[in-house]
Parts: C-alpha cells; sequence; structure tokens
C-alpha cells in the first residue's frame, strides 16, 4: 500500500511542478511562493481549527513537537525557495531531472541514519538512478548550462539537497506524530516564515517583477497538498522505507518532462528521453523489489 501512495504523490508532484513552471514565469518568484504557502495552509487549516476546539493543540501539545515542525518548515521553504527560482530560469527538462537526482542523497541517509537495507532490485533502481544524473548533466552542457558557471543549477541542486534532508527529516517525525498533524502545522508555520521572508526581502527594494495573478498558482497548493497527504501516510505505514518512496516521487519528472516536450518544444528531447528511459527503468525495478 505505501507504494502505491507513494506513485499517486508522484503523479501529483509532476502536475505540481508543471504548475510551478506557469505560475513563475515572467513572474514573481517571492509573491508565487508567498500565494503558494497561504493557499497550502487554507487547505489544512480545517484540521488544526477542529484540533484546537476539541483541546488539541497539536504535536502532542508540546513545545518540542512544535519546535521539530518549526525547524521542517525552514527547511522546506530553504529548499522551495532555491526551486523556484532555478525552476523559472531552467528548461522543465533539466530542472526536472536534476530534482529526480534526490534518492541518492535519501539513499545515503537511509543507510546511515535508518540501517535502511535495499535489495538486488532496488540497488539497481538506484544504479540506474545514479547513470540517470550523469546523463542529464552531459546534456544540459549541449544547451549551454554549465555546471561550473550556472548558479540556477546550483539552486537547483541546492534545492534537491535540502529537499532530502527534508525527506530524512520527515522519517522522524512520523515516528513520532499523526501524518495529518504534520502536513498541517508545517503549512502553517510555512506562511509564517514565508511573510516574514517576503517583509525582509521586499522592504525598500524597488523594480521587482511584478505579481501577476494566474489561476495556476492555487494549482500548485493543491497538487502539493495531495501529493504530500500521500507521501506523508505512505511513510507512516510499517515497512515503508524513506529510500524507495523518494525514489519512487522523483517519477513526477515524467509528467513535467513531456509538458516541456510537447507545450514548450524544448530541446534535445531524444537524448532527453534516454535519461527519463533509465529513470523509470530504474523506478519499475525499485516498486518490484518493495512489492
Amino acid at each position: 500500500m505505501w507504494v502505491v501512495l507513494a506513485m499517486l504523490s508522484a503523479v501529483c508532484l509532476g502536475f505540481y511542478d508543471v504548475m510551478k513552471k506557469l505560475s513563475v514565469d515572467r513572474n514573481n518568484v517571492l509573491g508565487v511562493l508567498f500565494l503558494n504557502t497561504l493557499f497550502g495552509t487554507l487547505f489544512m487549516l480545517p484540521i488544526i481549527i477542529s484540533g484546537i476546539i476539541n483541546g488539541n493543540y497539536g504535536l502532542g501539545n508540546t513545545v518540542e513537537g512544535h519546535g521539530a515542525i518549526l525547524i521542517k518548515s525552514g527547511i522546506v521553504l530553504s529548499s522551495w525557495l532555491l526551486g523556484y527560482a532555478s525552476i523559472k530560469h531552467l528548461p522543465l527538462t533539466i530542472s526536472g531531472p536534476v530534482n529526480a537526482s534526490r534518492p541518492v542523497i535519501v539513499l545515503v541517509g537511509a543507510l546511515l541514519i535508518f540501517g535502511e537495507r535495499l535489495n538486488g532490485w532496488q540497488w539497481a533502481g538506484v544504479l540506474l538512478g545514479f547513470l540517470s544524473l550523469y546523463f542529464i548533466s552531459r546534456v544540459g552542457g549541449k544547451e549551454g548550462i554549465s555546471i561550473k558557471s550556472n548558479k540556477w543549477i546550483w539552486m537547483a541542486i541546492g534545492a534537491t539537497m535540502t529537499g532530502a534532508v527534508s525527506a530524512l527529516y520527515d522519517k522522524y517525525l512520523l515516528s513520532r506524530y499523526e501524518p495529518l498533524e504534520v502536513q498541517a502545522w508545517y503549512s502553517l508555520y510555512q506562511m509564517v516564515i514565508m511573510s516574514v521572508t517576503i517583509w525582509i526581502m521586499l522592504r525598500g527594494k524597488r523594480g521587482n517583477t511584478p505579481l501577476q495573478w494566474r489561476w495556476t498558482i492555487p494549482l500548485i497548493s493543491l497538487f502539493l497538498t495531495i501529493a504530500d497527504i500521500a507521501y506523508f501516510y505512505s511513510l507512516s505505514l510499517d515497512g515503508s522505507m524513506i529510500a524507495v518512496v523518494s525514489m519512487i516521487r522523483r517519477g513526477s519528472v515524467i509528467v513535467s518532462f513531456f509538458y516541456g516536450v510537447v507545450a514548450l518544444h524544448e530541446k534535445n528531447i531524444k537524448l532527453k528521453l534516454l535519461d527519463l528511459t533509465l529513470l523509470f527503468v530504474g523506478l519499475t525495478f525499485l516498486v518490484i523489489g518493495s512489492l
């Protein structure tokens, strides 16, 4: 069951990436991100309100619990700030596969921290993930996107690194708190942190790209909320493995990749399709090894 939930999360994340690309294109990144945190909080607010009405202030009614979620919110927001900026300036067929390398980092952390062990099918899937990352770096060079000098690539890598840290931290949180409770409170704290961040970064500045309302903006939050609900419940189930769940979720790149090909007419499709095929085969091996 946890594998099915991880696959559902992956599909929703693919549409989430597409909505992000449509929302930040020639738009104010910070403004779009703030609206995303706002809508995400509104979607989850009924859970917080119902808990408070019943005398439950969440996360064990402890300062420790809320402090742990506050840390989670800061990690995720850092990843989002870097990710939103990079996806605005990079092709989807580049930014998607870079983000898909996240499970490599999660795997190392899962082996070292949680003592998880992979079987032969799962190791084969992970090795294909490494090969996929190598190919996408070569394709990026053909499009003039150098890993040495392109700051947007580095932002994408930074988003991937912080996202991996968040994934490992999720396994710890979900062993102690309810999935919906974690999601609801971290969404609220994210909005608060983002509000303060925008106030600090935009105070006194002029000439910023104006924020344009687009109906794709609330869809970012909608797809992300569904993806996170499926993801958190997947990790909360007995036998779930964070390294495998993270790898399956990177299958979201399939959705964003084909949008980049069909709608945005991006370049070097054959090479990128080879990279995507390697990733897809690797994901299939991981699913087979988890059944």
